[in-house]
């Protein structure tokens, strides 16, 4: 098993998609966060930069390195059918279900990396706007830390629940467009739809475990919407995501990877 993880590493360390879209997360972090910071305080809806909330909002710039992440994890997987390379990898590890635990595993650790990443820019930039401003920092430093460690949880995860999505799926077009469409518009919509709802839903717990508030990182409806739900804590938010990765996984081993590939 060791080596099945050091064989995906090496595979995600070597495939230039696995830094471009570490890229992509970064200038989109850069990007969102930048934004908020700028137009924090004043007239803006952003809350100043002065207050926690004005901080937070510019840390959830980071939630886009939890997006890439899930999506580097479905080209971990869906890439072998895509590129017609499944077949070798199955002869030469014939129980698949190892296959798949290493590309899980492989995926999850990369996406710490993307975490990490996120939450750096997006920290960076908040204080280095707050800083620029003359405002203390509002928020202590085992919060700062938390948050820190709940973009790598939630990367993590995130990147593992998109190798499962992946081999269960198979078409990496598919399951690429499966993420975004769930990230950004269907959770949106449930989330504004049904608020008791909104923080057992993946993405969402994701970004709440990341340090967002409860739909403060949501696209569309959702965003900053009134809710009378409360945000999942760090164990819970971190079990929901790691039983889904588990239950994808396992249906994706009963059903698509032990099918024949053609």
């Amino acid at each position: 098993m060791t080596r099945l993880i050091r064989v995906e590493l090496l595979k995600l360390r070597t495939v230039r998609m696995t830094w471009g879209l570490l890229a992509t997360a970064a200038g989109l972090t850069a990007l969102f966060s930048v934004l908020e910071a700028n137009f924090s305080g004043g007239t803006s809806k952003v809350a100043s930069l002065s207050t926690a909330a004005g901080l937070n909002s510019v840390i959830t710039g980071g939630i886009w390195a939890l997006v890439l992440a899930a999506v580097m994890g479905v080209a971990v997987s869906s890439g072998e059918f895509r590129h017609s390379t499944a077949t070798l990898t199955y002869l030469a590890t014939p129980r698949r279900g190892r296959v798949l635990a290493a590309k899980t595993v492989a995926a999850a650790a990369f996406g710490v990396v993307y975490g990490l990443v996120g939450y750096l820019i997006a920290l960076g930039v908040g204080l280095g706007f707050i800083f620029g401003r003359g405002y203390h920092v509002p928020v202590g430093d085992a919060t700062l830390v938390r948050y820190g460690l709940g973009h790598l949880v939630a990367a993590a995860l995130m990147a593992a629940i998109g190798a499962a999505l992946g081999s269960l799926i198979r078409s990496q077009l598919a399951a690429v467009i499966g993420v975004f469409a769930w990230t950004i518009v269907i959770e949106s919509l449930l989330g504004a739809l049904f608020n008791d709802v909104q923080p057992y839903l993946p993405y969402t717990a994701a970004t709440t475990l990341a340090g967002s508030q409860l739909g403060g990182a949501a696209f569309g409806p959702a965003h900053g919407a009134a809710s009378t739900a409360t945000a999942l804590p760090f164990a819970g938010a971190t079990a929901l995501l790691a039983g889904l990765a588990l239950v994808l996984a396992v249906v994706s081993a009963r059903t698509t990877v032990a099918r024949d590939v053609t």
